[in-house]
């Protein structure tokens, strides 16, 4: 077994300066992560920040054309594919497979350092209808920490992979969800969120000290305060569904979590204009679909908005994306929603913006950019919504992969979907024993927007106001994470396994590379050796994926479900 710091002491060179490396050798805490340090990727979303941009310029619109693959990893039993998001630190690449499997492998080559498999109760996986994938680690502390479906946290060593804690925080026979979301690290503390949004369920996000595993406190999504229970008619909050299945970040300067939370359930109710007096979950349902700030040290609720109330649609506020930054002096923090529309807050969750990224939206008219308020929206009572057709459609105008801001540009790049769907909407009955159910309310099918195509985009915009530089557009929705790089790049590794990379300024595309299978996980960039490498994960699968093949055909007709890669790149 090879150890992690055989690069230690290395001078590291990066673009055309040379510079030796105080990072390594270093422990990940939080301060390191604030700083995000251009040769690593030390958290989700790059940094606290969420920027999902890396600062490296080796690779550059210059020279992408002779970008080619590095290395493979194969993580083996990728059922459903891969949506994990890497992670990189001092040249050691961290990423997550299906069945919560954690990798620790060399950067430059791909050599695997550990693998960590954990045990988990297959009969309850296979219940469940969030897996068997993981969505990625955090590190800190010298340590790697990764959530598995079956409800447990682990602390793992960050040189060994050896288990050093192993926390259970939620009874999954009971409650059949479990973790398929990384957890966030920050001040000592591990963060994550549980699955839920269609269980009847209360969608806890729990804090469990770095050091130890011991359980720090917990967060109930669905009525976790008193004022919130009031907007549960029927005691409904007690099946309510919730959860906050993305990570979300930290701010500093608030000692605060921000955190995306999930859709209430059953998703589609059946109330009709009468939701806040009728139907399953009569009332405005805190504190789903919301986002939520929460004391790192306490857990206690500091602010919150709700982007959708009683949410009717599964368009759920989960992503995890909080892109922090400053404008004249204003600092902001901008945050996505599955409903197709973009959030502009202050560092205190007070709105200050609300932008629509694509057309095709019905489920309200409009969202009032000053107060948040939902315009002409639809409800729907039992029965058939087929004319209009409900848009977007239930995989989101947005989903939950992350777009990027670049700093140096000014323009915020995120994909926007262009789709629909028809409905018909069926009262159901909360099952909780002696496991709980799936909650749906509905039976829905993929729709074309009226008077159109199915189609996806990347935008380049600005983030504030939403105004549109340029669009690079796809013929189906892409489902993977984008990136920004100093050296004038953004990439997109959209659904049909081609990885693109565009100028930064105006959308050109400069290169593409097929990676064989479709993305739907993260792609990060780091330096191991002084190389600059880019790194994405390539595997088709899951509830959003397997609607490719019967509505668009194709490729996604011969696509595998159960094969998946890290495939990395550098210059030949």
């Amino acid at each position: 077994m090879k150890t992690w710091w055989c690069y230690s002491g290395l001078p590291l060179v990066v673009g055309a300066t040379l510079t030796v490396s105080s990072a390594l050798a270093q422990t990940v805490d939080t301060a390191r992560i604030e700083a995000a340090g251009q040769n690593d990727w030390l958290t989700y979303h790059g940094s606290y920040k969420s920027y999902h941009y890396s600062p490296l310029s080796q690779i550059n619109a210059g020279n992408v054309g002779n970008l080619s693959v590095a290395w493979i990893h194969i993580p083996g039993r990728s059922t459903r594919g891969l949506q994990s998001m890497p992670v990189a630190a001092d040249g050691v690449l961290y990423y997550t497979g299906s069945y919560s499997r954690v990798f620790a492998l060399n950067g430059a080559t791909g050599e695997v350092i550990w693998s960590y498999f954990p045990e988990l109760d297959e009969a309850l996986i296979a219940r469940q209808t969030h897996s068997p994938y993981n969505r990625g680690v955090a590190l800190g502390e010298g340590k790697v920490f990764v959530g598995t479906m079956d409800g447990r946290l682990f602390g793992l060593d960050a040189k060994t992979g050896k288990v050093l804690w192993e926390t259970k925080l939620i009874d999954s026979q009971k409650l059949t969800v479990g973790f398929t979301g990384a957890p966030l690290y920050a001040k000592g503390t591990v963060i994550i969120g549980a699955q839920g949004g269609e269980w009847p369920g209360r969608g806890p996000i729990f804090a469990v000290d770095a050091a130890t595993g011991k359980k720090k406190w917990e967060f109930l999504t669905v009525a976790g305060t008193d004022d919130a229970m009031k907007t549960w008619g029927n005691d409904s909050w007690r099946t309510g569904g919730g959860g906050g299945w993305m990570p979300g970040t930290y701010d500093s300067e608030t000692n605060t979590v921000l955190w995306g939370t999930a859709n209430p359930a059953p998703l589609y109710d059946w109330s009709g204009p009468d939701f806040k007096t009728q139907g399953a979950r009569p009332g405005d349902n805190l504190y789903t679909s919301s986002v939520i700030g929460l004391d790192i040290d306490t857990g206690k609720l500091k602010f919150y908005h709700q982007e959708l109330p009683h949410d009717a649609w599964d368009f759920d506020s989960a992503v995890g994306e909080f892109v922090m930054l400053e404008r004249d002096g204003q600092k902001y923090v901008v945050h996505p929603n599955k409903g197709g529309f973009v959030f502009v807050y202050d560092r205190n969750l007070g709105l200050k913006n609300v932008w629509p990224l694509v057309q095709n939206i019905n489920f309200v008219k409009t969202i009032d950019p000053k107060t948040g308020e939902l315009i002409g929206r639809r409800d729907f009572s039992v029965g058939k919504v087929t004319e209009p057709p409900l848009c977007p459609y239930i995989g989101g105008g947005i989903s939950w992969n992350s777009g990027s801001y670049d700093p140096k540009t000014g323009l915020y790049y995120k994909l926007g979907q262009e789709w629909c769907m028809t409905l018909d909407v069926q009262k159901t009955t909360p099952v909780t024993t002696p496991q709980a159910q799936l909650n749906i309310g509905a039976d829905f099918k993929m729709a074309p927007p009226p008077g159109g195509e199915i189609y996806g985009h990347l935008d380049a915009r600005d983030p504030i106001t939403g105004a549109k530089k340029w669009e690079v557009r796809y013929p189906e929705p892409p489902l993977g994470s984008v990136l920004s790089t100093a050296g004038n790049l953004v990439f997109v590794p959209d659904s049909r396994g081609i990885l693109h990379a565009y100028d930064a300024e105006n959308g050109a595309e400069l290169w593409n590379h097929s990676d064989g299978t479709g993305h739907q996980g993260g792609i990060i960039s780091y330096t191991a050796n002084g190389k600059q490498y880019i790194a994405v994960t390539a595997g088709f699968g899951g509830m959003l994926s397997d609607d490719y093949a019967p509505n668009f055909g194709g490729v996604y007709k011969s696509m595998p479900r159960d094969d998946g890669a890290l495939i990395v790149y550098s210059l030949k």
